[in-house]
């Protein structure tokens, strides 16, 4: 009888121990890969950029601390930077060859491999909480254009006016491409903003928003919403965020191949992501990827002078930076 009262104990005491969660979590952010000359960014300026990226790593790792998924961390991660005019993103979004603004974002969970996307939206304020409801609300992964739109009226998402998005530093930048015939911004091409989490579940996810190109023509649609380009998780390998040259990025099916390496050729994330950043450059693009693994392993590769990017873990290790 105590033999059986004591594996009773033991029984009753692992399947409490299976249903709480781990206390171990990770994040990493990236607010966009570009050409980035510390001596032509004032101190001023610098310490903007730190102080967004830092207060949205803050707002993430209170999500995941209290107990939060890693898709919430997520979602409030990046509604900071695209509620901030210093990125491609949301409110600081770039303008396309009309004057206007269009917005992209996707979200993937590694744990049942579900994801949603929109793009091309020109009225929906934070672009990564419409994306997650197509995910866990609708049939599809990628909605685009007007028809995005009416589906966050229908979930409740107050539209607003493209003017929202306008900043003048943006519509300048729009006017010097256009004299120049579309000669490359790349500050403006690689403002992408993404965030990467392991929550205390053992779950992982990605997201990433933009505005895409400045001057962008024919209603042209970058990596960012495509899964498995600009965005991917699984469980089994890593989470990915990318920021870059969408085209190269589509074409190379990015963040999935990274995974494919994890998965197939038993690489670890660093090595996957510096080996695929390698093929990009290879082909002529530029730009940058953040990663997350199951154990809280973090990876930030990127060619260019330069990536905004941050990381944070819950035993307290941290680290924000912008230049290489």
């Amino acid at each position: 009888m105590k033999q059986l009262i004591i594996s009773s104990i033991i029984l009753l005491s692992t399947l409490i121990a299976v249903g709480q969660p781990q206390k171990k979590y990770a994040m990493a952010i990236h607010g966009g890969a570009g050409v980035m000359d510390k001596k032509n960014m004032s101190p001023e300026m610098e310490n903007e950029y730190i102080k967004v990226l830092n207060r949205a790593l803050h707002i993430g790792d209170s999500v995941l601390a209290c107990g939060g998924t890693c898709l919430d961390a997520i979602e409030e991660t990046i509604v900071i930077l695209e509620d901030s005019p210093l990125f491609n993103a949301g409110k600081g979004a770039v303008f396309t060859h009309d004057g206007i603004v269009e917005l992209d974002a996707s979200v993937m969970e590694g744990q049942t491999l579900k994801a949603g996307a929109i793009a091309g939206v020109r009225d929906i304020k934070n672009p990564i909480r419409v994306a997650r409801t197509v995910m866990e609300k609708s049939e599809h992964v990628l909605l685009t254009g007007t028809g995005a739109s009416q589906f966050a009226k229908e979930q409740g998402f107050e539209p607003v006016e493209n003017s929202y998005f306008h900043t003048e530093k943006r519509l300048k930048s729009l006017q010097e491409l256009l004299k120049k015939e579309r000669e490359s911004d790349t500050n403006d091409k690689h403002g992408t903003v993404g965030c990467v989490a392991l929550d205390t579940y053992g779950n992982i996810a990605a997201g990433t928003s933009t505005g895409g190109m400045t001057n962008k023509k024919y209603g042209r649609v970058g990596d960012s919403p495509i899964i498995g380009a600009g965005t991917y998780a699984n469980n089994q390998t890593g989470a990915f965020s990318c920021t870059g040259h969408g085209e190269y990025y589509i074409r190379l099916g990015f963040s999935r191949d990274i995974s494919a390496m994890m998965e197939y050729q038993k690489q670890d994330i660093r090595e996957a992501c510096r080996l695929e950043m390698e093929k990009l450059t290879r082909m002529g693009g530029t730009g940058g990827v953040i990663g997350i693994d199951k154990n809280g392993n973090i990876a930030m590769e990127f060619n260019t002078s330069g990536m905004f990017r941050g990381y944070i873990k819950s035993d307290g290790e941290k680290e924000v930076a912008i230049f290489k």
